[in-house]
Parts: C-alpha cells; structure tokens; sequence
C-alpha cells in the first residue's frame, strides 16, 4: 500500500495545510500557530512541489493476474523479475522514467527523447512459465535495434530467464522476460 502513496501529493498536502494554518494564524493574531505554519508548513510544501517535479507514476498493469498466474509467480519467478516489477509499480523519485538506466546500458536509449517509455506490464504463462511482460512505446527505436540487442537483454536479465521480443502496433513492442524451466527450482533454492 505504501509503495502506491505519492510522497510529492503527502507534501504538498501536509505543506499546505500547514502553510495555510499560519495565515490564518497570522491574520488572528495567533503567533504560536504562526511560526508553525510558516517554519514548517512553507518547506514541506516546497518538497512537496520539488518531489512533484520529479515524480515517475507507477506502471499500470495491462490486465488483471489471475491466482494460476500468483502461483506460477510464487514457485518460479526469479529475483530480476520481482525487482522489475516491485520497481516499476511503485513512485519514483529522481529518474526520467521506468527503466532509464537499464535501457540506456542496453544501447536502447540513445537520448532522453529517443528512450522506449514502459507503459504497462502484464504476468502470464509462456509454455508453462512464469513471464513478466513489459510493453513500451518505441517510436525511435526499430524491431530490428531490440531483435539485436536480444542475446544483451538475455544477459543483462539472466540468469534464469529468456526473453521474447513481440511487435505490437502503434511503435509498440512487448519484451517477455521468461523463467527458464530449469532455473526456477534453483532461483528457490537461493531464496530458501
């Protein structure tokens, strides 16, 4: 629940509840109330505004995970993919958008203009696997740029876990992160 709270909306509402108590404290000749609302509320909502400035939403997820798919999650995903998915459902503070360091160490992101913006991921089953689907908007960035960096993506994602690179329309692709078979049981193994 916690990871879906934006700090910049808490701050710019505390900060302004604050900052709002001091004029009214001012205009009533409450001083107490005053430097409160003037020494505290004024920088919250600064900060408020200062996060709002550098706030990345969370990813929404493209469709519901059916409890087949939780289970298949539970017994088989690895630790990559819950990372990503943790990460990019959550607000984020500082960075351009989801995933702008990955895709820049993959070659994917020329500039900040040019860079794929993640815009949902779904989890599924792929012959039988647990799969972590991110979809981007791609419209710089060609089928034939990710198909080559493909054997990259698989190594900066692995281990335990292939990709499938899937076009959609609209300068749209689909990159599956899937668990290998076989690494599921050890990828439990470390965990346990």
């Amino acid at each position: 629940m916690l990871r879906q709270l934006s700090l910049a909306r808490l701050g710019l509402t505390i900060g302004g509840i604050l900052t709002i108590m001091g004029f009214i404290a001012y205009a009533t000749d409450h001083p107490t109330l005053n430097l409160v609302g003037f020494f505290y509320g004024v920088p919250v909502l600064l900060g408020g505004l200062a996060l709002k400035a550098a706030e990345v939403k969370p990813v929404p997820f493209t469709e519901l995970t059916s409890p087949e798919i939780l289970k298949l999650r539970q017994e088989q995903a690895t630790s990559t993919q819950n990372q990503i998915r943790n990460d990019v459902t959550r607000y984020r503070y500082g960075q351009q958008a989801h995933l702008d360091d990955s895709l820049e160490r993959l070659g994917l992101s020329p500039t900040d203009e040019e860079r794929p913006l993640l815009i949902g991921i779904k989890e599924t089953a792929i012959d039988g696997n647990y799969s972590l689907i991110l979809k981007f908007n791609c419209p710089f960035i060609s089928l034939e740029t990710w198909e080559e960096k493909q054997e990259k993506i698989d190594k900066f994602f692995g281990p335990g876990i292939y990709t499938k690179i899937m076009p959609l329309e609209d300068n749209q692709i689909n990159i599956a992160l899937i668990t290998l078979p076989s690494s599921s049981s050890k990828e439990n193994d470390k965990i346990n």
